[in-house]
């Protein structure tokens, strides 16, 4: 998330740049010590990006994609001007920090680029897009009767390349066809290129009436070729009818895009091993599954125990009451068990909003933070989705849930990184941000939370369902599961309605959300599991002095919170070493149904 500095930090600038001529220069050049160094660098990088990403708005065009490239190296060389060893422990991180998160965006920007040279050719009109946009940028007075003939050769050029990819997706054509991924990603980005066009028309449209004169008939048989030619895309190239509303396309990035987004991450394993790590996770998840079936006398069919716990779903108009009692019970526990600082405010101002069927269509379950998005079926759906939604919502599922979008989970998590470091927001990643939240999981798992077997249930299922997204998606960009089997996976072997897992498979693929973002839930979880561990299990700290630590640090990987934590000496080419894992072979999962029957 973005970060907003506070008047004061503009005005202490202002006073430097003022004071600066006025004093010895043996003094000036001491001001660096005035206030952290890197710190400050964060500061201004972050009200730099924000600046320049509110004027280079067209994410797509290659000048944005070198300016921010020019803007990476200056800062990257900012940051190597300082002298790694002067600087105390947590400046020492921010400084890796900063380095990571500049090899992070240097990264998205090439995966970017490789992205776009893949759809280009689908795209003719785009390089006069970006021209028109840049020439708006820098101010350049219009001329109406070029632009209206530019706009008409565009017009040409998108009537010309349907022609020739109509040859080539022809039953008997030899020619070269597009992959359905290129056709779909070349469909979302012309509908992105379209919106940025619109802007640029109105821009001078009516305000310069030469302009209107010349371009407004070409500007409107050109918006009009453009938003046919994406459904063409979309319905001929990718093969996907307008009126369906099952099939996903996502687009896989490579191992080698994988591999890095993990060395971003400071995550030094395989997606193949995480893949494996995830399948052992999902076994253990099954036998707990079983034992809570046989609790329910349903034997080992698991299925059917599943089937029960959904079907004890609440009646229309009383699920917000349900969440807010299990609001209530999950602050409590936190309380209880001394876990974490709960400050009184942070309990008071949580607030809670239905979520639009619209909505529901991609995530059919909560959302969280100091809203927590309740999603339950309305009068306007049909009676199975009305099922579904209420089946997918049930006391038991939510019972783990609640708590991970409010406190100690989501909500807490933004209420402490508003107050402690702020700056570091900047670093944020689902690796801290979900994976923290999942850990709760595992704690309140651990320490009995969960009294009933139906309640265990919904908790395993989340655990299943978080197993199932490290499977699915690192497999779907390794090339080796399609969208409707990572769907088939999510309903056979987690036990999802088909619905809510075709809603999950579409938002985990239709870029909402990086490769690695599903996999971020365990595998941050297990990364804070482990460091728990390391710290608490071994008496160096107690539960809440370890909370209250991550929290007070803000967000980043959380190998770097381990070398705050530990103290760990650092150098300024630090690579991700920690092998987490190796760390919890000694730590099982407790049972959760010894754990909840001992309270």
């Amino acid at each position: 998330m973005p970060v907003r500095l506070p008047i004061s930090c503009f005005f202490g600038s202002l006073l430097l740049c003022v004071s600066t001529p006025l004093l010895p220069a043996s003094a000036a050049g001491n001001l660096a010590t005035i206030a952290p160094p890197v710190q400050t660098l964060i500061e201004r990088y972050s009200a730099d990006h924000d600046t320049l990403a509110s004027v280079y708005t067209d994410q797509l065009s290659p000048t944005t994609r070198d300016r921010m490239t020019r803007f990476l190296a200056d800062q990257r060389r900012q940051l190597t001007a300082i002298d790694f060893n002067t600087l105390d422990q947590e400046g020492k991180v921010d400084y890796l920090l900063l380095s990571n998160h500049l090899t992070r965006e240097e990264h998205n920007l090439t995966l970017s680029a490789a992205q776009w040279k893949e759809v280009e050719p689908l795209l003719p009109i785009a390089p006069a897009i970006f021209a028109r946009e840049d020439a708006k940028r820098r101010g350049d007075p219009p001329n109406g009767e070029k632009i209206a003939a530019q706009l008409n050769a565009m017009t040409v050029s998108l009537a010309a390349k349907r022609k020739e990819l109509e040859a080539a997706i022809a039953k008997d054509s030899t020619a070269p066809r597009p992959t359905p991924f290129a056709a779909w990603r070349a469909a979302d980005d012309l509908d992105q290129l379209r919106d940025q066009f619109h802007g640029w028309f109105q821009f001078y449209n009516g305000y310069d009436p030469t302009f209107t004169w010349w371009a407004a008939q070409p500007y409107k048989a050109l918006d009009d070729a453009t938003k046919d030619y994406a459904t063409f895309l979309r319905e001929k190239v990718a093969g996907v009818p307008h009126d369906d509303k099952n099939t996903v396309v996502g687009t896989p990035v490579g191992r080698d895009a994988l591999l890095a987004q993990l060395s971003d991450e400071m995550i030094p394993y395989t997606p193949e091993e995480l893949i494996a790590m995830a399948k052992e996770q999902m076994l253990w998840c099954k036998q707990q599954m079983l034992e809570a079936s046989q609790d329910l006398g349903y034997g080992d069919d698991w299925h059917k125990a599943l089937e029960h716990v959904k079907n004890t779903y609440v009646e229309p108009g009383q699920q917000p009451k349900l969440i807010r009692d299990l609001a209530s019970e999950g602050i409590d526990f936190a309380e209880k068990n001394n876990f974490v600082t709960v400050p009184d405010l942070a309990k008071e101002t949580w607030r809670m909003e239905m979520m639009t069927p619209e909505r529901q269509l991609v995530n059919p379950f909560f959302l969280g933070g100091d809203t927590i998005l309740v999603s339950y079926p309305t009068d306007t759906m049909t009676f199975d989705q009305r099922m579904m939604s209420m089946r997918g919502n049930n006391p038991g599922f939510s019972h783990a849930t609640v708590f991970h979008e409010l406190i100690p989970g989501h909500w807490l998590q933004e209420y402490m990184s508003n107050r402690y470091r702020p700056y570091r927001q900047l670093f944020g990643t689902g690796f801290w941000v979900e994976g923290n939240a999942f850990y709760w999981e595992m704690l309140y798992w651990d320490h009995g939370f969960h009294a009933t077997p139906e309640q265990r249930i919904g908790a395993l299922f989340w655990r299943m369902h978080r197993c199932a997204r490290i499977i699915f998606s690192l497999s779907f960009h390794l090339g080796l599961m399609t969208p409707q089997q990572a769907i088939d996976f999510l309903v056979d072997e987690v036990g999802h309605e088909r619905d809510n897992a075709t809603a999950e498979v579409r938002r985990s693929f239709n870029g909402s959300y990086d490769p690695l973002y599903q996999c971020a839930y365990m595998l941050g979880a297990l990364q804070f599991r482990a460091l728990h561990h390391e710290l608490v299990d071994s008496g160096k700290l107690t539960d809440r002095q370890f909370h209250d630590a991550i929290l007070h640090e803000n967000m980043m990987p959380v190998e770097m919170l381990r070398a705050l934590l530990t103290n760990q000496p650092l150098k300024p080419d630090f690579k991700s070493s920690w092998r987490f894992l190796d760390g919890l072979k000694d730590t099982p999962f407790k049972d959760g149904r010894a754990a909840a029957l001992s309270k």
